[in-house]
């Protein structure tokens, strides 16, 4: 099915990046209209709008994996990218992101009174010294939409902190974000703490935040890199199967 709606295809132009184009592509060929719009409307922040659409989907016999799927998330993909890429700042992405609450208070009841299990359980926090969360939110909020139990630590979250969220929530998966450089290394001291504990066979760790490379989360020992909220969510997936496995 052809994209369809004008102010997607618009927004489409600024993902400059040819493989993340044509994976945001497949996402919007394979959605109704309205799921086009609904994103569309997420993406420049008409709460309101979304309020009005998501009702009128679920009024239609939408299912709401497909809205959230199709709609919100599909929506909130290239807010993600146009935040990585300076096109649009922190009260761009909050208005967007009280968009996407706007859909979400009608797609959760549903989501929690079925009786599909959790696509996994992430422990998510900014490392310690380090008081920047725009981002590591924007993950948050497409991980729960994914599926997944997310426990947020918030920010300055040191090596004791993680482990504990793991061992209380049973978390297989643990997400850290940092902004500054001079707060990276803290990454790695926190992978190291989980392996003094003899854990560090228990968790799958991704890293992310704008000054982390996939080399550095070599160097740290991580098990992956997400270079923003698509990427993390994809990567979530990943992780998760391979702790089931």
């Amino acid at each position: 099915m052809p994209i369809s709606n004008e102010g997607v295809l618009e927004e489409m132009k600024h993902v400059v990046d040819p493989s993340e184009l044509k994976h945001i592509q497949k996402i919007y060929e394979n959605t109704d209209p309205l799921m086009q719009e609904i994103a569309y409307a997420l993406i420049t922040g008409n709460d309101q709008k979304i309020d009005e659409l998501t009702q009128n989907a679920l009024n239609n016999g939408f299912s709401a994996n497909t809205i959230m799927d199709d709609g919100l998330i599909a929506g909130m993909a290239i807010v993600g990218i146009k935040f990585r890429d300076n096109i649009i700042f922190v009260p761009e992405v909050l208005i967007s992101a009280r968009a996407m609450k706007a859909g979400m208070k009608y797609i959760e009841p549903i989501l929690s009174a079925s009786d599909i299990p959790p696509a996994g359980t992430v422990v998510m926090g900014t490392v310690k010294g380090d008081l920047h969360d725009i981002g590591k939110n924007l993950c948050i909020m497409m991980l729960r939409g994914a599926g997944f139990v997310v426990h947020d630590l918030g920010v300055d979250v040191k090596p004791a902190e993680f482990i504990d969220a793991v061992q209380e929530y049973n978390a297989k998966i643990i997400g850290m974000s940092a902004l500054l450089t001079t707060t990276m290394p803290n990454m790695g001291r926190i992978i190291d703490a989980f392996e003094d504990e003899g854990l560090r066979e228990e968790v799958n760790i991704m890293v992310g935040g704008a000054p982390v490379t996939q080399e550095f989360a070599d160097d740290m020992g991580a098990d992956g890199y997400g270079k923003d909220a698509i990427d993390c969510v994809e990567l979530a997936k990943r992780l998760a199967i391979k702790s089931k496995n």
